[in-house]
């Protein structure tokens, strides 16, 4: 026999037996036919003023209303922070969005906050991308591999010359709007703001190269600095060299101290890979490794001519300072390597690996150093 059910009001005519006329619950249940369980739960709801238990429900009932609030606003905070990018963009767009987040929040609240109605939105799920649509696809893909292999460091241009190179017809600003979209970006950071140096001329050797970055030829000029990298062992310093006519880096070394070794073994290097035939002007800071007397007499006997900057202007190094600021930005970014060794390896794969051989450089013809002067001597070959 299933169990009868009971009206609001014998519920509350049972509850008044206890609470009002003293009545055990055991009594009252037994001559009710009601189990003792169900008075006591009879007891629990009704055993109020009329007014506390109508309050009890309005308080309960508004309760709900705002969660209910507090959702929907929290639910449409969450969509535009996520979908403002898009907001102002084309519909079918829109109905992408909508479409990648449909697990997450209601349709429907996703069509408002996105300013569309849901029945385009369903015909949109319905019908086929157009040709423009499927296009932007497939060159998406090609646009996150061209991204990727640079290490997430290319923004829309370089990447466009990428595309183009690769034998893609499509425009810049189409580039930019597909990495917008899918949330790629080039690496930033590491900026500071320059204010104005001077400084007296160096001692040791005068400034030869007086700003003059731009050169004919390679092996012509090259700058050269030091800068420290931060790992969990200590400190990792790293001197390079740089030939000024295609920014690529010919020579560098990385030491755990500072040493005049460290911008010695750099030079050594560049001098063993390009094996310059003339002179070479050599361009540094005043710091001490430069300024010491292994470093001049290198200089001497490998025909090579010092140059130094003013006392405290970077700016009279500013393609070294240049290189630095990349290398930070796109590689280290704020990083602290567990050991020297990891941060050896990352910086020359970063100097070998990406920055001569691909990286592409504005000064260079939007061309990778190496690529630039290869460049150069097939034109020099074919004249």
């Amino acid at each position: 026999m299933s169990n009868p059910h009971y009206t609001e009001e014998f519920k509350i005519e049972a509850v008044k037996q206890v609470a009002d006329r003293g009545h055990s619950v055991a009594e009252v249940a037994a001559r009710l036919g009601v189990s003792a369980h169900s008075l006591y739960q009879w007891l629990k709801r009704y055993d109020k003023p009329t007014a506390q238990r109508q309050q009890d429900d309005d308080l309960q009932a508004e309760n709900r209303r705002l969660k209910a609030e507090l959702k929907r606003v929290s639910e449409e905070r969450d969509i535009l922070k996520k979908g403002h990018r898009v907001l102002r963009q084309r519909v079918r767009l829109r109905y992408a969005f909508i479409q990648s987040q449909v697990d997450l929040y209601p349709v429907r609240r996703l069509c408002k906050m996105m300013v569309v109605h849901p029945s385009g939105y369903y015909a949109w799920c319905r019908n086929k991308l157009s040709d423009r649509a499927r296009e932007d696809q497939r060159l998406l893909g090609q646009i996150k591999h061209s991204w990727l292999e640079s290490g997430g460091v290319y923004g829309y241009r370089k990447i466009h010359l990428d595309l183009r190179e690769a034998g893609e017809a499509c425009g810049k600003h189409r580039v930019a709007r597909l990495m917008r979209c899918e949330g790629l970006r080039s690496q930033t950071g590491y900026r500071r703001r320059r204010g104005h140096y001077s400084g007296k001329p160096a001692v040791v050797s005068p400034n030869h190269l007086d700003r003059q970055f731009d050169v004919a030829a390679p092996n012509v000029a090259w700058v050269t600095d030091i800068t420290y990298i931060r790992t969990y062992e200590g400190w990792l310093y790293l001197s390079v060299v740089i030939d000024l006519f295609s920014r690529q880096v010919v020579g560098w070394s990385m030491k755990p101290r500072m040493t005049s070794d460290l911008a010695l073994d750099a030079l050594l290097a560049a001098v063993w890979r390009r094996k310059p035939q003339g002179c070479v002007m050599v361009h540094s800071d005043q710091g001490s490794q430069f300024s010491s007397g292994d470093w001049q007499s290198f200089l001497k006997a490998n025909h090579l001519v010092g140059s130094m900057s003013r006392r405290g202007n970077c700016h009279d190094n500013a393609v070294a300072e240049s290189f630095f600021q990349l290398l930070k930005r796109e590689r280290i970014k704020r990083q602290i390597y567990p050991t020297r060794e990891a941060a050896r390896q990352d910086v020359f794969n970063y100097i070998e690996m990406f920055y001569n051989p691909r990286r592409r450089h504005g000064t260079s013809g939007d061309l990778s150093p190496v690529e630039y002067e290869k460049r150069h001597y097939q034109s020099l070959a074919s004249v």
